[in-house]
């Protein structure tokens, strides 16, 4: 059957790139209308899936996957139009660009952390781009993909777009298909395993994967703001989130005023620590595994002598981690190794900016890094000295929400780039065209039998650095 469908696709793929970029506005429109008429069910689905706030729900599934339709649609026309370079002096008379061509057929992996936003944002930019798509979710986000696969089949043609639905194996048999481009986002461990499948295919891929991000909070930093939004950025969505906070490097002689701050902060959000259980503005985590996992990481951490200096509480059976702040947490252990994705957050004291840098550049590159400060000088010192996806200074989480920004990781954080026009160039082959003149003629300067005239020639071009 998956064969089947991709082929299909493929077929269908030699027609739809022959369409005009009308037609993927219509496709668009349609999707956005879609989205529209279903935003009660989308609500419903992700509070079922993992009791998500209605507000959080609205905030980062459903207002940013419109934003990307409306801005995409904006600007389509003018990233679809080909782009003229120039052109060399050897070359004089012919004329050069750079075309956006559709890459065929795609596959798009989507995870289960935010299951509609991370799922329709790709296809967003694989339909702007002329693209047929086929969309994996996950299986763990069960509702909001049985909503997904209702609102894809009310949209669009199977040999267009097509939702699949199932667990791992499903994923095995897709991706033993010769897809002309893979968009993933999840784990660096699965992003490996994706990759290595798509070699046997020399497939062209996008890997939005996580890693460790860091936050750097100095004694210069506004310490109130900085608690304010970090608690925001951290136990949203649960701290399930790729570009969440995943601990915090304070510096020494502020520990004790950002801890005080930070606390006040989750309070203000959640309630007080005995009420947080019941707080309709905290989700939960997805599954049981998850919360196993992440109660193991707890445990783990308090027997190598880490402290638990708020919150702490765990009930597997509801899917519940209370908001939790770790410190003396060694950094051996897997709080500190591997990405949380939970409301865990460890703090990190450092000495100076120095210190900090070499902590960061001690792990592998994260996805993003963020910085409270107010002294120029460190700032600068940071954005320098390390490496990430991408950076906030004085903020987190918020760069997402600029499309004119590209989104991606570096190293294990990932590989290419989404968002606006970058997510339709991963999505696009960049053609190089060049239309040559009757003055292509002179070319035959360059051709055999190489003579004496010929040799000085070259040699004039490469000294005078034509």
């Amino acid at each position: 059957m998956l064969e089947q469908i991709f082929l299909h696709q493929k077929q269908f793929s030699l027609q739809l790139r022959k369409e005009s970029i009308k037609m993927r506005v219509e496709y668009l429109n349609k999707l956005d209308a879609v989205i529209r008429s279903h935003i009660p069910e989308i609500i419903k689905a992700l509070s079922q899936d993992f009791q998500k706030p209605e507000a959080e729900t609205l905030m980062t599934e459903v207002y940013p996957t419109l934003h990307e339709i409306q801005f995409t649609k904006k600007n389509l026309k003018k990233w679809t139009r080909p782009q003229k370079v120039k052109t060399p002096l050897l070359l004089l008379g012919s004329k050069s660009s750079i075309c956006y061509e559709p890459r065929g057929v795609c596959l798009i992996i989507a995870p289960w952390n935010y299951p509609f936003q991370l799922a329709l944002a790709p296809l967003i930019s694989a339909i702007a781009a002329g693209n047929c798509a086929i969309l994996k979710p996950s299986e763990f986000t069960t509702h909001t993909s049985r909503l997904l696969k209702k609102m894809m089949d009310e949209t669009f043609a199977p040999e267009h777009i097509k939702l699949i639905e199932g667990g791992p194996e499903t994923t095995t048999e897709l991706l033993k298909l010769p897809f002309d481009h893979i968009f993933f986002t999840g784990s660096t461990r699965v992003g490996k395993i994706i990759m290595e499948a798509a070699s046997k295919h020399l497939t062209s891929l996008t890997l939005e994967l996580g890693g460790k991000s860091p936050t750097i909070v100095d004694a210069s930093a506004n310490i109130s703001q900085a608690a304010e939004k970090i608690a925001w950025a951290k136990f949203l969505n649960a701290g399930q989130t790729c570009v969440a906070p995943d601990y915090i490097l304070v510096q020494r002689e502020i520990l004790t005023e950002f801890k005080s701050e930070l606390f006040k902060k989750i309070e203000e959000f959640y309630g007080k620590k005995e009420d947080q259980k019941k707080s309709k503005h905290l989700a939960r985590v997805v599954s049981t595994h998850h919360t196993r996992r992440l109660a193991n990481m707890i445990e783990e951490a308090k027997n190598s002598n880490a402290e638990i200096s708020y919150g702490g509480e765990v009930d597997v059976d509801s899917h519940y981690i209370a908001p939790t702040v770790l410190e003396k947490v060694d950094p051996h252990a897997a709080v500190m190794k591997e990405e949380i994705f939970g409301p865990l957050l460890p703090l990190v004291p450092f000495k100076d900016i120095a210190e900090a840098v070499h902590y960061i550049n001690e792990r592998e590159k994260p996805l993003s890094l963020y910085i409270y400060s107010q002294s120029k000088l460190n700032i600068e010192h940071i954005l320098k000295e390390t490496s990430s996806g991408g950076v906030c200074v004085n903020d987190s989480v918020i760069h997402l929400a600029n499309p004119h920004l590209p989104f991606g990781g570096v190293g294990h954080s990932g590989m290419g780039s989404s968002h606006g026009f970058f997510g339709f160039k991963n999505f696009s082959h960049e053609k190089a065209i060049l239309r040559q003149s009757w003055m292509g003629r002179l070319l035959r300067l360059i051709y055999p039998p190489y003579s004496d005239f010929k040799l000085k020639l070259m040699k004039l071009m490469i000294d005078l650095k034509l």
